[in-house]
């Protein structure tokens, strides 16, 4: 009987027993989507006359493109600067001043202990005397995503900095380098990798937060589909509920196929760098031969 590390191949009675249970879960499943569907049945929801309004090309040109174009809009421009407020609030958290450290602590705590939802509200009625004129709606929405997952990303990169090993700042340190020099070129490069499936589960969340939107009255993807749509389509609230998503679904499952492959260009970029090679007899620390092997060789090598 073959085994490994992590597994030992079942026996006749564990195969038997894991067969029985892949049965029971099958079932299981399969009687929920039936439920599902009896139920969907039983309302009239799969009649063909409600499903048609979406065979339409008016509907997706008036209603589903323009709310999708929405919430595209507003998920990109509150990503980018939830990502550079992250970077920020983060970094400051790492400073050796306390002057810096405390407030910034401070603004993500905060951020990040009020509710999404009060935010939004907060802003959206603070925005006319803040802003004077514009789309108060987005306005409020993406500042608010800013914020709050802003807040979160800054624990998010204060984390995968620390989770760096010592050794690499000893030795970047060791070589001359500066503080900012450390964190630009030898931390946070190594840091982004190990940061990317928390950065992508946050951003995920981060779009799927744009829907709260639709208490504001701002036009995405919820507003047009789940409550214009059905008012001008009579009976149509299911289907459109199920088409919208599954375009929430698309959208995710597409951002984080674009986070995987970012992480894995980035990781086979790090393995396919070729290290600098020192002349025989130089020396790295500037003190005499041989003395570039060692930490101050691993600093040199991390910054390539």
């Amino acid at each position: 009987m073959s085994t490994s590390v992590l597994f030992d191949t079942p026996g006749p009675r564990a195969r038997v027993r894991n067969a029985l249970l892949t049965v029971l879960g099958v079932v299981l499943v399969g009687t929920v989507l039936y439920l599902i569907y009896a139920g969907f049945d039983a309302k009239n929801q799969w009649d063909g006359r409600i499903w048609e309004p979406f065979l339409r090309a008016e509907t997706w040109e008036f209603y589903i493109i323009p709310g999708l174009i929405g919430t595209l809009r507003a998920a990109a421009v509150a990503s980018v600067l939830a990502l550079i407020f992250g970077a920020v609030f983060g970094l400051a958290r790492l400073s050796d001043h306390r002057w810096i450290r405390i407030p910034a602590g401070a603004v993500v705590e905060i951020f990040r202990s009020i509710p999404l939802l009060l935010l939004i509200f907060f802003i959206f009625y603070l925005a006319p005397s803040l802003f004077g004129g514009g789309d108060y709606a987005f306005i409020a929405l993406v500042s608010a995503l800013m914020l709050y997952n802003g807040s979160v990303l800054a624990e998010v990169v204060r984390a995968g900095v620390r989770a760096v090993p010592r050794g690499q700042s000893e030795a970047a340190y060791s070589v001359g380098m500066r503080k900012n020099q450390v964190m630009r070129l030898v931390l946070l490069p190594q840091a982004v990798t190990a940061m990317m499936p928390a950065i992508v589960s946050q951003l995920v969340v981060l779009l799927k937060d744009t829907a709260l939107g639709y208490i504001i009255a701002y036009v995405d993807l919820l507003n047009t589909g789940f409550k214009i749509l059905p008012a001008a389509f009579f009976g149509s609230l299911i289907p459109a509920a199920i088409v919208i998503g599954i375009i929430y679904i698309g959208l995710n499952m597409a951002l984080s196929a674009l986070a995987n492959w970012l992480e894995k260009r980035s990781r086979r970029s790090r393995k396919t760098a070729a290290p600098p090679v020192a002349p025989p007899g130089a020396s790295v620390l500037g003190v005499g031969p041989g003395a570039g092997s060692g930490v101050g060789a691993e600093a040199v090598a991390t910054m390539e």
